[in-house]
């Protein structure tokens, strides 16, 4: 399965509430359509592609597991809301960062980043009961949020979901949780031994 057929399945793997915007970015990527089509163009300045990186990293930190970063998660986020998102989250993603920029955010240490982050968590919950948001069920495992698509989806929420999405549809990501077979051949009963990683095709 290439990476353009994981995005389109990345919910069912995920589970949980992804955001109507993301799910459509999803669609656009099956399709394959290009930035041009969609009519927006977006690009990080360098000192807000590392404050992306390092909040990636917060949300997927390296442990025993390869993290954020090592995934190539970082230049995902920046690819997918350039070819896939249009201008409301483009300006929703900004204003976090300059959000952040202000705090002084990098040059913080690790406690004083998680503090700011959690303060950014907690003030997107409070934003989103401003959006009227709907759930709406899309599959048996999936729903999806419609939300006024004028606002754009909050920073905290896109950068939630993309690092997700961009870890668990990397080969890598896929490896540190799962045994990855990319070519399975027959598929037989297995019974998985205790703290064994299930498999993913």
């Amino acid at each position: 399965m290439n990476r353009r057929d994981a995005l389109s399945k990345v919910a069912l793997l995920l589970g949980g509430t992804l955001t109507g915007p993301t799910l459509l970015a999803m669609s656009r990527v099956a399709e394959a359509k290009s930035a041009q089509s969609l009519g927006d163009t977006f690009a990080l300045n360098e000192t807000h592609r590392k404050i992306v990186a390092e909040v990636a990293e917060h949300i997927i930190p390296k442990t025993t597991t390869p993290g954020a970063k090592d995934a190539g998660v970082p230049a995902f986020i920046e690819m997918m809301l350039n070819d896939c998102y249009k201008k409301p989250e483009h300006n929703s993603f900004v204003v976090g960062l300059v959000e952040l920029e202000k705090k002084n955010f990098l040059a913080q240490n690790h406690d004083a980043q998680v503090a700011i982050l959690k303060q950014v968590e907690a003030d997107t919950k409070e934003l989103l009961k401003a959006y009227n948001i709907k759930q709406v069920k899309v599959g048996d495992n999936v729903d999806k949020e419609s939300m006024d698509g004028k606002l754009g989806v909050p920073f905290w929420r896109l950068m939630k979901e993309l690092t997700l999405l961009g870890y668990y549809t990397s080969e890598v990501g896929i490896k540190a949780s799962f045994v990855y077979e990319p070519v399975p051949g027959k598929f037989v009963l297995t019974k998985l031994k205790p703290g064994q990683k299930a498999y993913q095709y």
